[in-house]
């Protein structure tokens, strides 16, 4: 992670926040282990476990809205520095039962409501310029990699419920990590 983050367009006093750089690592080490974990990937009939963080730098609010009754337990785990076991049982439950964008402050700190990211406005569109959609992107790894362009988020971090791909959104780019 710490090579993906000083290879992207994060401002230097992030980049040197050893603080945000633990956040980004702790979560991405969290949806990795839920992808190893699940042993169904194959089976066609099976749902994966599917995430979506976004990690915030000022807040999102201006630009997402409630998604309905899913939450994250915050009574369970409030933040990402919590027990790891705490983070990991929370972020596996929610993986399987809620739809939504976890929503996380740069100092860890977890949101309870999740959250439907607001897509670019035509202006921010853009601004962004040409963004490296690929292929195998649907719907939240599209949205994460427009969320990532926004001034306020510093990082996107998603797990795909189809083949359980790990990827990391920064900035205008993204690093993927295919299940092994």
């Amino acid at each position: 992670m710490t090579d993906l983050v000083e290879s992207m367009k994060i401002p230097a006093s992030e980049r040197e926040s050893s603080e945000v750089v633990a956040v980004l690592d702790r979560i991405e080490g969290c949806v990795k282990e839920i992808s190893r974990g699940f042993e169904r990937w194959d089976d066609p009939y099976a749902r994966g476990p599917g995430l979506y963080f976004v990690v915030e730098r000022d807040s999102v609010a201006e630009f997402t809205d409630p998604m309905g009754t899913n939450r994250w337990p915050v009574e369970d785990c409030a933040s990402v520095f919590d027990e790891t076991d705490a983070f990991l049982e929370t972020a596996r439950g929610v993986a399987f039962s809620c739809d939504g964008a976890v929503v996380i402050h740069n100092d860890g700190t977890i949101q309870e409501e999740m959250v439907r990211v607001n897509q670019l406005s035509t202006a921010e569109r853009a601004q962004a310029g040409e963004l490296p959609y690929a292929g195998w992107m649907g719907t939240r790894h599209m949205s994460a990699l427009e969320t990532a362009t926004r001034e306020e988020v510093v990082a996107a971090i998603t797990l795909s419920e189809e083949d359980g791909r790990v990827t990391t959104f920064i900035d205008d780019g993204f690093e993927d990590y295919q299940r092994t």
